[in-house]
């Protein structure tokens, strides 16, 4: 049984994987033989595609296929071998991982070994070359726990206190210049605040 040597490539990033797998084995077999090389988890939606020399997507061989695409046929990664689809000793696919935050591969066939070696098992990564991309980019940092803020959560002091700050005026010193004005407000008019009241808020 023969083996091919595929070249796994991040398209736009240094770095490849040479990986080794049976000509009998399938499109699956390689999706998690890159996974397990790169460590990802490889449980999203992804597909390979034919491709000519300047990896331009042709037929798509799917992992978890939309129900429009298994309705028009498509290749599911499953059922498909690889030996079906190399018409080429440097056949390419080009491969795009998860739909949903994509990263794309160039994959192509850089040896063919008329024999396997029955000490290995196969799919085996034979070459790593430079650090894979993040699995998963984040555009907006989560807040650290018990930093959560609402702002349905606030009191109505709370959001004038928010509406002062939005002006540069710090709220504890603005309190406290309101309260001295108070005072002498309350100096002015002595005739109806007595002695005795003022004690008594002492």
């Amino acid at each position: 049984m023969a083996v091919y040597r595929f070249r796994v490539a991040f398209e736009d990033y240094d770095g490849f994987r040479d990986i080794d797998i049976r000509s009998n084995q399938t499109f699956e077999d390689l999706h998690y033989a890159i996974h397990q090389a790169i460590g990802y988890k490889a449980e999203y939606a992804s597909s390979f595609y034919v491709s000519n020399d300047q990896w331009h997507k042709g037929e798509e061989i799917a992992l978890f296929p939309s129900e429009k695409k298994k309705a028009a046929g498509v290749n599911l990664m499953k059922d498909t071998k690889l030996s079906k689809f190399i018409d080429d000793p440097h056949q390419k696919f080009y491969y795009i991982f998860n739909f949903e935050q994509p990263l794309d591969f160039q994959v192509e066939l850089i040896r063919i070994m008329i024999e396997a070696d029955p000490k290995i098992t196969y799919p085996h990564c034979v070459k790593s070359s430079g650090e894979a991309p993040k699995q998963f980019i984040v555009t907006t940092a989560p807040p650290a726990p018990g930093d959560e803020f609402e702002e349905d959560d606030l009191g109505p002091d709370d959001e004038n206190k928010m509406d002062l700050e939005e002006f540069g005026i710090d709220q504890d010193e603005h309190e406290t210049e309101a309260d001295e004005h108070n005072d002498e407000f309350e100096g002015a008019e002595g005739d109806d605040i007595g002695f005795e009241d003022n004690e008594e808020d002492y």
